[in-house]
């Protein structure tokens, strides 16, 4: 699995250009076979900066997305909404990116 974590800073001029675009971007991407979950969050106490988490089954699923016409076409139109290059954090990971949380059981 190949979980992807993404940190972008917005320029506050192009927030809903930003906003409309990564929405139109995420239902494309949650379309892909190999998408396990693409989701974005705007920071609590910076409202310029975003989150983005998405999971693919592997790393055959990961190339397949970076190969859609519509990525290509995102990538640089986000340079022109960016205000700093984006930090990104990828891992391949051996099975489930995600486990049960031991300390929380739900009542």
């Amino acid at each position: 699995m190949i979980l992807i974590v993404l940190k972008a800073r917005i320029k506050p001029e192009k927030r809903e250009d930003w906003l409309a675009g990564i929405k139109e971007y995420t239902d494309n991407v949650r379309s892909e076979p190999g998408n396990l979950s693409f989701d974005y969050y705007e920071n609590s106490q910076d409202r310029d900066e975003f989150v983005i988490v998405e999971t693919f089954v592997d790393g055959d699923a990961g190339a397949a997305h970076v190969a859609h016409q519509y990525v290509q076409d995102f990538f640089p139109w986000m340079g022109t909404v960016v205000s700093a290059r984006p930090q990104i954090s990828y891992h391949d990971l051996e099975g489930d990116a995600f486990n049960d949380m031991a300390e929380v059981t739900p009542q």
